[in-house]
């Protein structure tokens, strides 16, 4: 199973229409806020089901906050972060997925990458698909693909 994970598109698709191109093949395609009304857009493109959840900037949206659900055998939390503080650090998102009893939150909001495992939680930020705040400020998403043996990787990619 392949999954695209992208986050903070902002209403701009060149980024996200090309790393579905990059991608190739998948099974899912997640998207963790901030895609500011597009999101019946990004449903028609994605030539696959998608999950989308509303972000900080998804004002009169009538999408979920937050969403747990199924991939493999992994229990996943999907939320924008900002209600967690995830600009400030992960502590209290790490506090939250625990407590839930995930194997993985996926976030978005700092337009910054990041996988962090931990023993018993994995966080995931796939980073900014349109404006990527890191250094070298390249666009970034995640693939996460989940191997005969039901284990899930993550890579990062970048656009150009």
């Amino acid at each position: 199973m392949r999954v695209l994970i992208v986050s903070d598109t902002h209403r701009q698709h060149g980024n996200l229409e090309q790393a579905l191109k990059e991608a190739g093949s998948i099974n899912l395609l997640l998207h963790l806020g901030d895609a500011e009304g597009s999101e019946y857009y990004i449903q028609q493109i994605a030539g696959c089901p998608v999950e989308i959840i509303s972000g900080n900037n998804d004002f009169f949206s009538d999408l979920e906050r937050e969403k747990e659900i199924t991939i493999g055998r992994y229990k996943v939390l999907l939320t924008h972060g900002h209600y967690y503080y995830v600009s400030l650090g992960t502590e209290n998102i790490l506090e939250e997925g625990r407590a839930r009893g995930v194997d993985i939150v996926m976030f978005g909001h700092t337009h910054r990458p990041l996988i962090e495992i931990h023993e018993d939680i994995t966080l995931i930020n796939p980073g900014s698909i349109s404006y990527p705040r890191q250094e070298g400020k390249k666009a970034t998403y995640m693939i996460m693909e989940i191997d005969n043996q039901g284990e899930a990787k993550f890579t990062l990619h970048t656009i150009g």
